[in-house]
């Protein structure tokens, strides 16, 4: 808790003073860019990894990175995905997993949950996940399944937050674009979910040579 306080001192004295101007301009509202859905795992920081100042990025954050379907929880997740669509008028909403993700590793075995009966009824909202890795990925174990675990929940929570109606009318009239990453924290690298190829691959740099039109074997995916 000392390294807590004694960092609200540090942004007060340093970080604080040289942003003022921006800090009094987001006083009057925010205007971010994406809403970012992630884990609350504690190795994954979204404005770092984005390299985005306060007021640019909408984060929500849980177990998993979980969205449920629309009408199936009463947490927060609904209200700020609707708040963040309708209010915000957010144009891009990003869902990023992680590699070695606990919350994962909990599905593949539950029974390590017995004594974490609201993490398994949470967990509850990525049965699909379940079904289609234990369907798919029958020879897989370890890291492996893991990695494929994170990967398919990615694309069910995506499915998901299509259940929300502030998500689905936005989508229908091209107002908003859907987004899934994993982000692996052992090389920094992110990977994204490209439809047309059906996988994941190296989210490329704005104005690089799109990955379809470079040689799969360079390629790397995860």
């Amino acid at each position: 808790m000392e390294k807590l306080i004694r960092g609200i001192h540090e942004f007060q004295s340093t970080h604080f003073g040289s942003q003022r101007e921006l800090f009094e301009r987001l006083a009057g509202g925010q205007k971010p860019d994406a809403l970012f859905i992630t884990c609350s795992d504690s190795r994954i920081d979204p404005s770092l990894l984005t390299q985005t100042k306060p007021g640019e990025l909408f984060i929500l954050r849980n177990a998993g990175n979980i969205v449920p379907p629309y009408g199936a929880a009463n947490g927060g997740e609904g209200a700020t995905i609707e708040y963040a669509v309708r209010a915000l008028g957010i144009r891009d909403i990003i869902i990023c997993g992680h590699t070695h993700c606990g919350a994962m590793q909990g599905l593949l075995s539950p029974e390590a949950l017995e004594e974490l009966p609201a993490v398994r009824n949470w967990l509850t909202h990525a049965d699909a996940t379940q079904s289609i890795v234990r369907e798919r990925y029958r020879d897989e174990t370890g890291e492996d399944l893991l990695t494929d675990t994170v990967k398919e929940n990615v694309l069910v929570q995506l499915e998901n937050l299509r259940t929300h109606p502030s998500v689905a009318a936005a989508l229908s009239q091209g107002k908003l674009n859907l987004h899934g990453w994993v982000y692996r924290f052992e090389t920094g690298d992110v990977f994204a979910f490209e439809p047309e190829q059906k996988r994941f691959t190296v989210l490329s740099h704005p104005g690089a040579t799109p990955p379809d039109a470079v040689a799969t074997s360079k390629i790397p995916t995860i």
